[in-house]
């Protein structure tokens, strides 16, 4: 292993508890609510893009709580989850194991490493990464990305979802910080970006990615696809002048690339 890869070791599995994947980790309101029943905005909109139908092999990586595996089996899929933290694999269990005989698709959950998944060659149709390459080194998310690459069916379809988008924590930000400070609402803003809403993303998050790295990354494995950038839906009270230039920031090139919070991809093998 090269020198600057020693120096980036995995994030401790430790860091993934229980209270984080239930009060930090993406999606967490609508599970504590319906044990994963429902899922939120970001979650369904990214599984949406895997168009999962009856009879597929469907491989969650960093399965988390267990919801995907849930809505996959429901969907007739037959559905398996890793994830290398001992406690998400205990909590996908408790969501899977009423599914049993009940769902039309199977399910099962292992502890794994991404870097070196515990399955066959070209096995699945879908291979799902929700919320997953944020917190793996770019070293690790390559490794990851080969094991995708060679466990997906020719055909098959790989799915990714990460935010933030870098671009936006680097630049982004300290303009909306600014601006929101200047509004009287400063102290909603902290100075480091990981710090807002959510603390624990200052110790998980080493590997942010933008339009063009995401990009880079998946040319780099092997794929070729789709890269695009998202944010959740602005429901505010605003004036004209406020709502125009949120406007200009979202929905027009160059500045949405950097004002877009959310980064989605759907790619294939290339050489397919």
């Amino acid at each position: 292993m090269a020198e600057k890869e020693r120096e980036q070791q995995p994030v401790p599995s430790t860091l993934y508890t229980e209270e984080y994947f239930r009060t930090a980790c993406e999606g967490y309101d609508e599970f504590n609510t319906s044990e994963g029943e429902h899922l939120s905005r970001r979650l369904a909109a990214a599984f949406e893009l895997a168009e999962v139908t009856p009879g597929m092999q469907v491989l969650d990586v960093g399965c988390g709580r267990g919801e995907i595996l849930r809505h996959c089996a429901q969907l007739g899929a037959d559905a398996y989850g890793i994830d290398y933290a001992a406690v998400a694999v205990n909590m996908s269990q408790r969501v899977i194991q009423p599914l049993a005989g009940i769902t039309p698709g199977r399910t099962a959950v292992a502890q794994a490493d991404a870097k070196k998944l515990p399955f066959p060659t070209g096995a699945f149709d879908r291979v799902l990464m929700f919320d997953v390459v944020e917190h793996l080194h770019p070293w690790e998310l390559h490794q990851a990305m080969l094991e995708v690459h060679r466990v997906l069916k020719p055909d098959g379809r790989f799915i990714i979802h990460t935010a933030p988008n870098i671009w936006y924590d680097r630049y982004a930000y300290p303009v909306v910080r600014l601006f929101r400070t200047i509004m009287g609402e400063g102290d909603k803003y902290p100075k480091d970006p990981r710090q807002f809403l959510v603390n624990v993303n200052e110790h998980v998050h080493v590997n942010e990615q933008s339009l063009l790295s995401m990009n880079q990354a998946l040319r780099k494995a092997g794929f070729k696809g789709k890269v695009w950038l998202d944010s959740p839906p602005q429901n505010r009270s605003e004036s004209s002048v406020l709502a125009a230039l949120r406007k200009v920031a979202f929905d027009l090139p160059p500045f949405r690339w950097f004002f877009e919070r959310e980064v989605f991809a759907v790619a294939a093998k290339a050489d397919f």
